[in-house]
């Protein structure tokens, strides 16, 4: 175990006090601590590249602490009505179909390699500001409806476009050739 998967582990235990801070009506702690985590997701990374500390269990520990920190925020200012359920849906759903396509493929022996892609990213990042914005207006007792609608459909948007390419990918993935059995020719796709 090294500090930067203990950065990211204690980023992964900070999401039910996350949830509970926003669910009890304390927003700006909710803020801070969001803002917290979000410095410590780019410090472990920085100190794994710079210690030369990557390992496996980190990257894997990463991707489970991001989503188990936005997923969280996003479904609990949906049920609060902070955001439009509609959009705290939409999040969750994208997850889903992404966590599934990878079980599926790998389930059917075509495991598909995990590779971000740009529009994931930028939708990670308008995710992560959209939720920091709508905690940190209801912590600081901003009222910015204009700002938090054009939020709203910038994000929703981001997603359903990160998942429909996840998807175009997946298909592709599965269209190619099936591997061949043992004793067979591998056959061009």
């Amino acid at each position: 175990m090294n500090l930067p998967n203990l950065l990211t582990i204690a980023r992964i235990f900070s999401v039910p006090l996350l949830v509970w801070l926003i669910a009890s009506g304390q927003p700006l702690a909710a803020f801070w601590l969001f803002a917290l985590a979000g410095v410590t997701d780019g410090l472990d990374g920085y100190l794994a590249r710079t210690r030369n500390q990557k390992t496996e269990l980190g990257a894997y520990l990463d991707a489970v602490a991001d989503k188990a920190l936005l997923v969280s925020i996003y479904v609990t200012l949906g049920v609060l009505l902070e955001i439009p359920r509609l959009l705290a849906i939409a999040v969750v759903f994208r997850d889903v179909v992404i966590i599934g396509g990878v079980l599926v493929a790998w389930l059917v022996a075509r495991p598909l390699p995990i590779v971000p892609l740009a529009v994931s990213k930028l939708n990670t990042v308008a995710q992560i500001v959209f939720a920091g914005f709508i905690l940190g207006s209801d912590g600081f007792g901003l009222s910015l409806p204009l700002a938090e609608t054009m939020g709203a459909w910038g994000v929703g948007g981001l997603t359903l476009a990160s998942a429909a390419a996840y998807l175009v990918a997946f298909i592709r993935h599965m269209a190619l050739t099936e591997p061949a059995a043992p004793g067979d020719q591998e056959r061009a796709p």
